[in-house]
């Protein structure tokens, strides 16, 4: 029978220097939790509007689950930070809310903000120690790649 070799748990066997680009410690990564929770006032404003904005109701309860999913994202980020550092995340971010003038714009714009959260939360999950809360932050990023296909797939419905 074959053998796995040991050090294929180990995704930098190959050179012990290499560290990929979005890699950050965990000074960062507890800052970035800090940011990514910080803004969730505007993604619920953002959410609510086009869910409004939807021209089915199957679209709409599409929308909401999403928003729902972010919901309990931010719950856990919140949770995270809370059980790493003994402090809460205080503070809502000063960025300002840009209102949705079209449904389709809207939906383009959600899209780019599920793959931007991808970006960010991988930085996160590399500067995180292993065990429960890296565990957890790749739930978050499998979450809006689905979101990201979910939103594709309401562009799709809505071409003109």
């Amino acid at each position: 029978m074959y053998q796995v070799p040991s050090y294929w748990g180990n995704p930098y066997y190959i050179r012990a220097d290499f560290v990929p680009i979005w890699s950050i410690g965990f000074p960062e990564a507890l800052q970035m939790i800090t940011q990514a929770v910080q803004g969730e006032r505007n993604d619920e404003l953002f959410y609510d509007e086009l869910i409004n904005l939807a021209p089915t109701k199957e679209q709409a309860a599409i929308i909401e689950s999403i928003r729902n999913d972010e919901r309990v994202h931010n719950k856990m980020f919140r949770e995270m930070y809370r059980a790493l550092t003994g402090q809460e995340i205080a503070g809502i971010s000063s960025e300002q809310y840009e209102r949705v003038q079209f449904y389709t714009e809207g939906l383009q714009r959600a899209l780019m903000g599920e793959l931007s959260a991808v970006e960010n939360y991988r930085k996160i999950w590399f500067g995180l120690p292993a065990g429960i809360y890296k565990d957890t932050v790749y739930g978050v990023i499998l979450d809006e790649l689905k979101h990201a296909a979910k939103y594709n797939y309401l562009i799709t419905l809505n071409l003109s």
